[in-house]
């Protein structure tokens, strides 16, 4: 049974300090605060749910967006085209469309891709489609995509294709798929690619219970990550989606990076965020090292942004930001609440989201700066 299929039977019956975070920022996709044009304003187009990403070529900083969903939010509004934006010259440009190995049914756009960056190379994993009769499905697809180039290059496909995943770069090498939804469930999968071999390994799992649309981030060793949706089983009636109100802090192992172990740590609110944006900084000043997460709603929601329950959902400005070194959380707020996002990226020492959903479940052509 699809996301898609469980909405139907339900309804039958975030202010943040500026860092100057040059040490480390290809790890952490954390650009300098030593640029000084000012970010375009809007996208070319509204977008919501795309993938994003950063690198840094030739000493030149690029934003990267793939896929995701258009202002009408329909299943035909689902797309897989992708933008760069140029940060020395402060311009976008449309670039070639996110290819797909096998299309299915004839589609081509995806939802909730997840992008991150190793050095100078994007990569771009899964998604799903969505087709007229709402079904959904789970593309295996990895891309690595050379920005300069404009270039599409095909890599090992994942063993199990998820999407409303997160994507953690480590070592400058390695990248962690953590949970996520595959067809018709979620895996509490850790699924470990290899920049250098193309290869797959199977990591610790996930300790919590298997999610889908949670957000995360990764400093040095340490990873965080929080919440997502969740599936409950019932006795005498079809299962249903649960918010999972939980945070678990992982511990890379230095000499083998598929061994992490796993502990729970304490949740920030008491209550769960839905696709939040999130990242790992380092304040190269104090040294010291955060997990920070930004908006999402405390409803979750198909993808045009109406609640599995039936109710339209509403985005959150609060700014949660999880100390590794103390373990104690912090709370601010945004000007601005947003949602719908798949990565948070960073420019002039300004932590920046690309798109997602605004008020009234909007999708955004603007570029929100915290």
């Amino acid at each position: 049974m699809t996301k898609n299929t469980l909405i139907k039977f339900i309804r039958l019956n975030s202010l943040f300090f500026c860092i100057s975070c040059a040490a480390n920022a290809e790890q952490h996709n954390i650009l300098p605060s030593t640029h000084t044009a000012a970010l375009t304003t809007e996208l070319p187009e509204p977008v919501s749910n795309n993938a994003v990403a950063q690198v840094k070529v030739n000493n030149h900083w690029y934003l990267l967006s793939f896929s995701g969903l258009g202002q009408m939010k329909g299943y035909q509004d689902v797309h897989n085209h992708s933008y760069v934006y140029d940060v020395s010259k402060n311009q976008w440009q449309k670039k070639s469309a996110v290819p797909i190995q096998e299309p299915i049914n004839g589609l081509t756009g995806r939802l909730a891709s997840v992008a991150t960056a190793i050095k100078e190379v994007a990569y771009v994993f899964g998604g799903y489609t969505v087709a007229k009769d709402h079904s959904e499905v789970s593309v295996p697809d990895v891309y690595a995509y050379h920005v300069l180039e404009d270039k599409y290059q095909a890599l090992a496909p994942m063993p199990v294709p998820v999407d409303d995943s997160i994507a953690l770069p480590y070592k400058d090498r390695y990248i962690y798929l953590i949970s996520g939804w595959h067809n018709d469930g979620n895996v509490n999968l850790v699924q470990l690619y290899d920049t250098k071999t193309n290869q797959w390994q199977q990591a610790s799992p996930f300790p919590g219970k298997a999610v889908f649309g949670h957000a995360g981030g990764i400093v040095d060793s340490n990873v965080l990550v929080c919440d997502g949706v969740g599936i409950d089983v019932h006795l005498k009636k079809r299962r249903s989606y649960a918010s999972q109100t939980a945070c678990y802090r992982g511990e890379i192992n230095p000499q083998n990076p598929a061994i992490i172990s796993w502990y729970k740590v304490d949740h920030p609110t008491g209550e769960s965020r839905y696709r939040m944006a999130a990242t790992g900084l380092v304040n190269v000043t104090t040294n010291s090292k955060e997990i920070v997460f930004i908006g999402g709603s405390n409803n979750p929601y198909n993808y045009n942004g109406i609640g599995y329950n039936g109710e339209p959902s509403t985005a959150s400005n609060e700014i949660w930001r999880y100390s590794l070194d103390s373990h104690k959380w912090t709370i601010t707020y945004s000007k601005n609440a947003t949602m719908d996002h798949r990565g948070l990226l960073q420019l002039d020492g300004q932590l920046v989201t690309l798109g997602g959903m605004g008020e009234n479940q909007t999708v955004l052509k603007e570029i929100n700066h915290y």
